[in-house]
């Protein structure tokens, strides 16, 4: 192919692709100026005391992972490293006591956005309310519009995923229902871990789909930094490095030995992003930490009474008689300990409700029990109603088409198919040690997006074929078709 034909169908692609990634930062501002305008009241001891204008994260009594990230960021922000935004239960009267109640990325990415709007130039314009002539800056509203951003370049790289599986007509389609999905734009009008995780884990899958086809040390590198990086956003996917970094180093045929240095760097390219917070972890807790102190939370709220029977079984209830710290003293690392204790110690006094309680939290996660109790359960979490449930009617077609996807990709690369199932099988490990909630599938929502992709593309050339010509014999060879064929006519493996 000549240069100019090529530049010609760059461009194509390009300009296509950027008009979908326009309409998907259209929808995601659109989402947050209207649905999370606010005002939210601000109370204190029952009394409103001012107000500021985005919608609330989850303050007023709501328990919602956003009241963290959003406090934490602005912490970061005033110079106080990685310390509790609120009062910590078992330090009582201790300022800025060390925290990592969840891994460090979505603060760090989102702190440069508060500080920024501290700033002279920008403060008037800040997210703020006022107490007792006391001006508070929120910086709610900020970090809402640049998670927006973050989101439509996360419609961006899905695109560029869908063109590496299967050529540029499914990179369009990837990148058309990604920016119109709400179970993916819904997350980027919350502060909360899923988009910025998503960037990280769709990233994690390009190189290491080049790193297949294209074995390197650069490609192994680039793996293993953003496998680290989505750990960093989201404890479990540290799943990575085993079910990712080092398979696909195998996968790329490039020899045993070679192989073997591959997986070597993409291994100790994650550790080089992981370690310094461990290390970081390990030397201001009292007690052994590593990514997160959230796993004491997770794990004693999903193993009690409440979620072991009932309608509530596979959830978490983060209050009595699940959570307690009463009479508990010590920083979050102590307080983990503990919880995992008592947590480990309900497990094994229930040997035998464990495995349906697995169960009903993996069905949770992929909307296959009880799925109609999402719509209260996110609702805590700053998700509206109406978002809720067309996110639930647009899961079930997208995931069929996803599955059908997958089947026709796998026969026709089964490692490049891997790649894209390893987010579904991290979370999947992640919720069943937990417990079952939809947001937690939201690493894998791009892999289900790509393979429907997929799916739409083949079913449309089919229907072309029996247009053209209605022979059974006549199968067209394609980017996606060639796996019914035999042909080579997609990017495969080499």
């Amino acid at each position: 192919m000549s240069r100019s034909v090529t530049k010609v169908r760059f461009d194509r692609f390009w300009r296509v692709l950027l008009v979908i990634v326009f309409g998907a930062l259209v929808v995601r501002v659109g989402y947050v100026s209207i649905a999370k305008r606010g005002p939210c009241a601000v109370r204190l001891n029952g009394a409103v005391v001012g107000q500021y204008h985005s919608e609330c994260t989850g303050l007023n009594g709501q328990a919602s992972d956003q009241v963290f990230y959003n406090a934490e960021s602005n912490t970061l922000a005033q110079g106080h490293a990685f310390t509790a935004p609120f009062p910590h239960p078992g330090e009582p009267g201790v300022a800025h006591p060390p925290t990592a109640e969840h891994p460090p990325l979505t603060v760090m990415v989102l702190a440069p956005v508060s500080w920024l709007f501290e700033r002279p130039v920008l403060r008037n314009v800040a997210d703020k309310f006022e107490i007792a002539g006391q001006t508070h800056y929120t910086h709610v509203r900020e970090q809402r519009y640049a998670m927006a951003l973050l989101g439509t370049l996360l419609v961006l790289l899905i695109g560029l995923l869908g063109r590496a599986i299967g050529g540029e007509r499914v990179g369009w389609v990837a990148a058309g229902i990604a920016a119109l999905y709400p179970n993916l734009w819904v997350s980027d009008g919350l502060i909360m871990s899923e988009t910025i995780t998503g960037l990280a884990v769709v990233a994690a899958m390009l190189c290491a789909l080049r790193m297949v086809r294209r074995p390197s040390v650069g490609a192994a590198l680039a793996t293993g930094v953003f496998a680290g990086l989505a750990a960093l956003g989201r404890a479990e996917l540290v799943l990575f490095i085993p079910l990712l970094v080092v398979p696909v180093a195998f996968f790329a045929r490039a020899g045993r030995g070679r192989a073997t240095t591959l997986a070597l760097v993409g291994c100790i390219a994650a550790a080089a992003v992981i370690v310094p917070w461990v290390g970081y972890n390990l030397a201001r807790f009292h007690e052994r930490t590593f990514v997160s102190t959230n796993d004491g939370i997770a794990l004693v709220g999903s193993n009690c009474d409440p979620v072991y029977k009932g309608s509530a079984i596979g959830l978490t209830v983060l209050r009595p008689p699940c959570l307690d710290s009463q009479g508990l003293k010590g920083d979050e690392s102590v307080l983990a300990k503990v919880y995992r204790t008592r947590a480990i110690d309900y497990m094994k006094g229930h040997k035998r409700r464990v495995p349906v309680v697995v169960a009903a939290r993996v069905g949770r996660t992929w909307g296959v029990f009880r799925p109609m109790d999402m719509l209260w359960f996110n609702q805590g979490e700053g998700r509206e109603r109406w978002v809720i449930a067309l996110g639930m009617w647009t899961y079930y077609p997208l995931l069929l088409l996803g599955v059908a996807g997958a089947i026709v990709w796998w026969r026709r690369s089964a490692r490049q198919t891997w790649v894209l199932l390893v987010p579904a099988i991290a979370s999947t490990i992640g919720v069943a040690a937990t417990y079952g909630q939809t947001r937690f599938r939201a690493a894998a929502e791009p892999s289900i997006v790509v393979f429907a992709a997929v799916a739409i593309v083949v079913i449309v050339d089919q229907l072309r074929a029996r247009t053209v010509d209605p022979a059974p014999e006549y199968r067209p060879v394609g980017p996606v078709l060639a796996p019914y064929t035999g042909g080579r006519a997609s990017i495969g493996d080499k």
